[in-house]
């Protein structure tokens, strides 16, 4: 039997192959229970040409060198996140120093300042070099915006910036209620929400691009 996707499809090409309008089509298909978001990659999947039959469009693929793009890009995204944020949390640390500190602290701290500093200086040029280099490719073929292994990477990324914010402020907030806000911590907090909440912001503006475009 087949699957409803299937149906689906079968559905929307022998309404196009009889001369239906895609407005017509849309409008049968939502008056029986389907959603737009179900439908509509399935009528823009063929071209609005002018044919006897109609012409499908070219669908995205995933291949392993594009899985190996936005593997190393997404990674590579992580990787410089969190060093900046350790970075800051450590200047922080360094501005605002701990009375209680020890000086294995304040030497740990200098370690911990040269490796993010070091992680920076090499994994942020890789980011900015394949981002800039998957857009390019992504402008050449715009089929490849839709592509599964970069909507499955953006949407954790998403994830992953909410839960981070989500936390960030449940931990702003818990501290707020119990009196214990300092400068570090505000300015640790701040650091969190910018890093987590700019990744969040551009990928979303990415997606919301995408859906214009498609």
């Amino acid at each position: 039997m087949a699957s409803g996707s299937q149906e689906l499809e079968r559905f929307v090409y022998e309404a196009l192959l009889r001369g239906e309008s895609r407005e017509s089509i849309a409008r049968a298909l939502a008056g029986a229970g389907w959603r737009d978001d179900q439908t509509r990659g399935v009528i823009d999947a063929y071209a609005d040409t002018p044919y006897v039959i109609p012409v499908p469009r070219p669908r995205a693929s995933v291949s392993a060198r594009e899985a190996f793009l936005y593997l190393v890009l997404f990674a590579s995204l992580y990787f410089a996140a969190w060093h900046l944020g350790s970075l800051l949390f450590d200047l922080i640390n360094r501005a605002w120093p701990d009375a209680a500190d020890q000086d294995y602290a304040r030497q740990f701290l200098d370690r911990s300042i040269r490796w993010s500093t070091a992680a920076l200086i090499i994994t942020f040029p890789v980011f900015a070099f394949v981002s800039h280099y998957i857009s390019r490719d992504v402008a050449r073929h715009p089929i490849k915006r839709l592509s599964p292994v970069r909507r499955w990477l953006t949407y954790l990324t998403l994830f992953v910036a909410a839960t981070v914010l989500i936390c960030d402020m449940t931990t702003l907030v818990f501290n707020l209620l119990g009196g214990e806000l300092t400068t570090r911590f505000v300015l640790k907090v701040l650091v969190v929400a910018t890093i987590a909440g700019g990744a969040f912001g551009w990928y979303l503006h990415d997606l919301r691009r995408e859906e214009v475009d498609a």
